[in-house]
């Protein structure tokens, strides 16, 4: 089954992202990739003025649904990660830089939802998300090389989301708008999908694709300096 997923196309490797209102420019460390096209993320990203750039993972997002949530995001976060890192350090290996990974998933009764294959699914899913709690789990992943030596960082969050009770016609008119066609669990709480939610718990960046928090940490342990802090 496939996990939350944005298609990590290769047309948008290599785009720079400039941003310095919260992270240093010209860290010792390194330029910072992401490594996903999700344009969620980069917006999350984006929006603590860092500066990135954007190479994809070329990972096969495959989920094992017989281990749990947070095992199936901590394992594809680090091969996305390690992924581009491995392929960036191969063709430039002098290059420091720093590689950040990241995989969502919906998990509704033990279940996990990706990306719905038509309107019917989609459709499905809101139904029976509808009334329920489900949960949103994020691994995140950076990978760098200090002295040499490749280090990794590495963390998991977990959210849940609490639906209010769905009428088939709300359903079928929000799928109706496309919004839910690319999105794991068939909706986007940073869209028109905010109105199908009743409440959350835990972290909202988290549920839309990249827990900032733990992504400052992560980063802030690397040595990025971020808000002119340099460690967590």
């Amino acid at each position: 089954m496939k996990s939350d997923k944005n298609s990590e196309s290769a047309a948008t490797a290599n785009q720079p992202v400039d941003g310095t209102k919260c992270g240093t420019v010209g860290q010792p460390n390194g330029k910072l990739i992401l490594a996903s096209s999700s344009p969620r993320r980069k917006d999350l990203l984006q929006a603590l003025g860092l500066q990135f750039e954007i190479i994809p993972s070329t990972v096969e997002e495959i989920v094992d649904a017989t281990i749990s949530p947070e095992l199936v995001v901590a394992s594809l976060a680090k091969q996305k990660a390690q992924e581009v890192f491995d392929r960036l350090t191969a063709s430039e290996p002098d290059q420091p830089m720093l590689v950040l990974g990241a995989d969502t998933i919906v998990v509704l009764h033990e279940r996990f939802l990706g990306k719905p294959v038509d309107k019917n699914d989609a459709c499905a899913m809101l139904t029976q998300l509808s009334g329920q709690k489900h949960e949103v789990f994020t691994g995140v992943c950076l990978v760098t090389a200090l002295n040499g030596k490749k280090k990794t960082w590495e963390s998991v969050e977990r959210s849940a989301v609490h639906f209010r009770p769905l009428g088939q016609i709300e359903i079928k008119a929000y799928v109706e708008t496309g919004e839910p066609m690319d999105k794991a669990g068939a909706y986007a709480l940073q869209g028109i999908g905010a109105c199908l939610v009743e409440r959350i718990e835990g972290s909202h960046t988290n549920i839309v694709g990249l827990p900032i928090p733990n992504v400052v940490s992560l980063l802030r342990q690397a040595g990025y300096g971020i808000l002119g802090v340099t460690h967590s």
